[in-house]
């Protein structure tokens, strides 16, 4: 039986708002009576069940090691994923280290190149920080 569990950061922000609800309503709940109370609604025994079938159901997009290419401030990429993270709205914290060195700045007079980089995207791989111009600063996809 398939139960379509949401991902776990779905989970937790329904729990969150489960607990804000109740506390508004005069009921406080723990945020593990929430987090049990939200495993029940999507058929689970218990959290850790649902933690369990919704790390399985849904397997994040990102890895260590994993190969990716992109942009990052309007440069081409290729390179892999050093360190990664999930936050709690669902985002990724990554740590990219690129083949070769990129040119973060775009005047004719100077140069910055980096190597490895820090970032934050969302599911789809794009930071919610832009250029100027409104270029999102970073772009990750699978090689």
């Amino acid at each position: 039986m398939t139960l379509n569990t949401p991902p776990v950061s779905d989970l937790k922000a329904q729990a969150k708002r489960l607990r804000s609800a109740m506390s508004d309503a005069g009921t406080p709940l723990t945020h593990a009576q929430a987090l049990e109370a939200i495993a029940r609604q999507h058929g689970h025994r218990d959290w850790n069940t649902a933690h369990a079938a919704a790390s399985f159901e849904n397997p994040p997009r990102w890895r260590v090691g994993q190969m990716v290419r992109g942009r990052y401030l309007g440069q081409a990429f290729t390179g892999r994923i050093k360190a990664l993270s999930e936050t709690a709205t669902g985002h990724w914290r990554m740590t990219l280290v690129f083949d070769a060195p990129v040119d973060v700045v775009t005047s004719p007079h100077f140069s910055n190149w980096r190597r490895q980089v820090n970032g934050v995207v969302n599911s789809q791989g794009t930071s919610a920080e832009k250029t100027s111009d409104g270029t999102p600063h970073l772009l990750v996809m699978a090689a």
